[in-house]
């Protein structure tokens, strides 16, 4: 570890163990199938550390990717997938068959 001190390398093995869990996640439960076989590595390179910039148009803000490694169509489907995840409002769960 890069840190002085015992208590500051255990935060960034923490944070290192973190990003690796969040990766993970992503590329076995939010991956479409085109990308499936891409690793950890390639994830972060091809997704996480892509150049963007937020842009301001008075009521709302937009986010602009260049679209070097995953098209707008993939990026949309990942946000998709993701979307799916979360858990049911507790009205839908309440009127689901398994309810019943």
């Amino acid at each position: 570890m890069s840190c002085r001190t015992f208590a500051a390398n255990a935060v960034r093995l923490k944070l290192h163990a973190l990003a690796y869990n969040l990766g993970n996640f992503l590329r076995t439960l939010a991956t479409p199938e085109p990308i499936k076989d891409w690793s950890l590595t390639s994830l972060k390179e091809k997704l996480i550390k892509v150049g963007a910039r937020l842009v301001s148009h008075g009521r709302y803000v937009a986010f602009q990717m260049a679209e070097v490694a995953v098209t707008r169509m993939m990026f949309a489907e990942i946000l998709r997938l993701i979307a799916e995840l979360r858990p049911q409002s507790m009205h839908d769960f309440a009127m689901s068959p398994l309810m019943t």
